[in-house]
């Protein structure tokens, strides 16, 4: 709509000044001149050419090692999922049901509540291996904190503007930022910048680590989402295809598709091998602010300001649940990470609700924040899941096997 809208300004603009007739007739002439020109080159009539922007070769670099990754990771998952189907011993229901049992029956508590920074909390996510937890704030300041006590660690100080979200790399010990200067950052542990990603026109909203931790992608106000190189610092790809501002970015476990969704109610499904849109899922009335890829391979879930959660099955290219979730916009959506038994939601309602990964139907809902939650983070099978607020507080919740596991160790 905004680019017809241009258009019909520029025409109007144009016919004041006389010169639309002259521009229509000569491409009129252009046009009969392509097609006399396609139809004798082949016998065949006029035929339509595609249109290429030539790439770079850090990108052309970028693929093959994207495609050599994928390939890799997808035959694992595949070999291991049809090892567990076939495995008498294995009973995949009876796992799931035990995963879930756990959290129904009250074990999924408040463990721990702290003060995160003296302005709204924009992001959090934990480290690889769930020892560090790293939070993002509307004051510009990023934090690393112990785990499971949350006591501090580091400030990651640099951005001029908000902080609008944060990631830790899934393979090195590495952090990024977005914030609303227009920059991505990539920091260490000890709080210093090794890297600074610059081109985006307007602030940035979500960014994400690809599974190999050699790429981010970030998605930004001004309608396109951007990968980066990160160990050169080099912006790989600017991507449209998005008509209003592009809010949430997530990778693919095996590494070969994107999905990013956007206030366009819109959410994309891109292959980084080609670069292509693969998958374009409509159902949301609303802007689309959470994204998150299943452990499984094929469904992919969206939180969006409609208060509903959207399970979309890859395979099908269909929305194949509608989750009334929350009385409020969703603000994010995670996976649990390993085995992808079961869906956490973020609400500004204040709340984060836990979802059955089979039938999708309510768990367990984390009441305790005071403001609007923003964002949520998952490590391991769910022994932890940590939450962030406008209240400006950090809440982790513990299942009873992390309580005990961490009682032992002391």
């Amino acid at each position: 709509m905004e680019r017809r809208e241009r258009l019909r300004m520029i025409m109007v603009k144009l016919e004041a000044e006389g010169q639309l007739e002259k521009l229509l007739k000569a491409h009129e002439d252009e046009e009969a001149a392509t097609s006399v020109a396609a139809g004798e080159g082949d016998g065949e009539g006029p035929q339509e050419s595609p249109f290429f922007t030539e790439g770079s070769r850090e990108l052309l670099e970028a693929r093959v090692n994207i495609g050599r990754y994928s390939i890799v990771k997808a035959a694992l998952r595949l070999e291991r999922a049809r090892r567990r189907r076939d495995d008498p011993d294995e009973d995949l229901d009876a796992e799931m049901d035990s995963a879930l049992k756990l959290l129904q029956t009250s074990s999924l508590v408040l463990d721990c509540s702290e003060i995160g920074d003296d302005r709204p909390l924009s992001g959090c996510s934990f480290s690889r291996d769930g020892k560090l937890l790293a939070t993002s704030a509307l004051s510009g300041v990023a934090k690393l904190w112990s785990m499971p006590q949350v006591n501090k660690v580091t400030a990651l100080k640099g951005h001029t503007e908000h902080a609008t979200d944060i990631a830790f790399s899934p393979v090195h010990s590495h952090i990024a930022t977005a914030s609303a200067d227009r920059t991505a950052r990539l920091w260490n542990t000890e709080g210093y910048v090794l890297r600074t990603f610059e081109g985006h026109l307007d602030r940035l909203a979500r960014l994400a680590f690809h599974p190999s931790g050699k790429y981010l992608g970030t998605a930004s106000f001004d309608k396109t989402w951007r990968l980066w190189d990160v160990e050169i610092g080099v912006e790989l790809l600017l991507q449209e295809g998005h008509s209003r501002s592009v809010y949430g970015i997530c990778f693919h476990r095996d590494g070969s598709l994107v999905a990013s969704c956007g206030l366009d109610a819109l959410v994309r499904v891109w292959d980084l091998r080609t670069g292509r849109s693969i998958l374009a899922l409509e159902g949301h009335v609303k802007p689309v602010l959470g994204i998150s890829f299943s452990p499984d391979g094929y469904h992919l879930a969206s939180g969006s300001e409609d208060n509903t959660c959207r399970i979309w099955d890859l395979r099908k290219k269909k929305s194949l649940y509608i989750i009334p979730a929350h009385s409020n916009l969703i603000s994010q959506v995670k996976f649990e990470p390993q085995e992808g038994y079961f869906l956490a939601t973020a609400s500004y309602d204040m709340t984060a609700k836990v979802w059955s990964a089979r039938d999708f139907r309510p768990v367990k809902t984390l009441s305790g924040h005071e403001g609007k939650v923003t964002s949520l983070d998952i490590v391991g099978e769910g022994q932890y899941i940590a939450t962030v607020a406008h209240d400006r507080t950090i809440k982790l919740w513990s299942s009873r096997s992390a309580k005990e596991n961490d009682m032992a160790v002391d």
